[in-house]
């Protein structure tokens, strides 16, 4: 058996249409992806960059009380949510907003007020930093000419909610969009090995090449051979995985997650998912091997494109109008699971996706066997 595990395993190496599929294309697209996206703030983490939002502060009349704690408020704010910009004068802050240098200009006077030049996230930011201190000032002096001896409670009040608000993303990590993409690449590059299940199925039927006229009068029985070509192809197609994903991280500097043991688990599961789509569907169809190919790329492509691959927002689509086909397209099951894995932290649901793709792969297999066990041939 060690023979022809061994046989397999150069046989299949040595197929470079199949490996090209499966290893380098999925590298190239990676690289235009890395490329497109550059400009969108990609950063080695995997994370989108924060910039802080960039103000300047007017002082009209610092000689009020309620001016001066707002002054002092803005001093205080964390410098990587404000950029307080020093601007000598009040027309050289209005050209530097015009040009777009800074985002939004504060006046420090009895009645705090803003000026913004458009509409948009940080000028959004800036709107809602100051209506929370001009409603937070409001209460305060409301409660102090009214009832004083509860302003104490009121400012410890105030202290707590700010820190029971603290905002953060699910998992604990914020994500650039652009991510999203590579995790759709890495779904699609797990179904190439759809690429090298294809050229096993062929090599193993006597009617369509030559290799499958010799392994069909072997008295090694049949399950045995799927098995070893089974456990050949995911070894091979495991290892190219982990190739693009070392590309990924280490070339790209891409983040896919901090837990090692289910990204292997992943990976493996989409290596053994493609397999099994290739074996399958060259058990099942007598085309010929170029016409295989060309139907094994849009089935892979197709799949891909629904979990996001060409455009990123599909799988979201998808998910509100149609769920079931996400819950049945392996891509985006293997998309999900790079989800809740370097994103979501909900093993839960990555378990869900893990079994999933098991599933499919049983039935993938069982129909590849019984479609090839009913085969007889007159003569070879």
């Amino acid at each position: 058996m060690l023979h022809l595990i061994k046989y397999r395993f150069k046989q299949n190496l040595r197929d470079i249409s199949s490996m090209f599929w499966a290893l380098a294309f999925p590298i190239i697209l990676g690289t235009f992806f890395y490329f497109a996206f550059a400009s969108s703030g990609l950063a080695s983490t995997g994370e989108a960059e924060w910039e802080p939002v960039k103000v300047t502060v007017i002082e009209e009349d610092s000689s009020s009380e309620n001016a001066s704690v707002f002054l002092s408020f803005l001093e205080q704010l964390d410098p990587e949510t404000l950029n307080i910009q020093d601007i000598s004068s009040e027309s050289a802050a209005l050209h530097a907003l015009n040009e777009g240098d800074i985002t939004g200009i504060f006046y420090v006077r009895e009645t705090p007020a803003l000026t913004v030049s458009k509409s948009g996230l940080n000028e959004s930011i800036l709107t809602a930093l100051l209506d929370n201190y001009n409603q937070s000032a409001a209460m305060l002096q409301k409660i102090t000419s009214s009832h004083p001896e509860h302003l104490e409670h009121a400012l410890e009040v105030m202290s707590d909610y700010k820190e029971m608000t603290k905002e953060t993303s699910l998992g604990g990590k914020s994500m650039n969009p652009s991510v999203q993409y590579f995790f759709a690449l890495i779904a699609y590059a797990c179904l190439s090995g759809a690429f090298l299940g294809i050229r096993s199925s062929f090599d193993s039927q006597a009617n369509l090449s030559p290799l499958g006229m010799r392994r069909s009068i072997t008295p090694t029985h049949r399950l045995t051979l799927i098995c070893i070509d089974m456990f050949v192809l995911v070894a091979i197609h495991f290892i190219n995985m982990l190739i693009l994903n070392l590309y990924i991280t280490k070339v790209l500097g891409i983040s896919l997650g901090d837990n090692l043991p289910a990204l292997l688990l992943v990976n493996l599961m989409g290596s053994i998912i493609g397999v099994c789509i290739g074996i399958t569907l060259g058990c099942v169809s007598r085309l010929s091997i170029d016409l295989k190919y060309g139907l094994t790329v849009a089935i892979t492509l197709f799949p891909g494109f629904l979990a996001g691959l060409m455009f990123g927002n599909m799988k979201n689509i998808i998910e509100l109008h149609c769920p079931i086909i996400n819950r049945i397209n392996p891509a985006a099951v293997l998309s999900d699971a790079f989800y809740c894995m370097g994103i979501y932290n909900d093993m839960q649901r990555f378990t869900r996706c893990i079994l999933i793709l098991a599933v499919m792969s049983i039935l993938l297999l069982a129909v590849a066997f019984f479609s090839v066990r009913r085969e007889r041939y007159d003569s070879i």
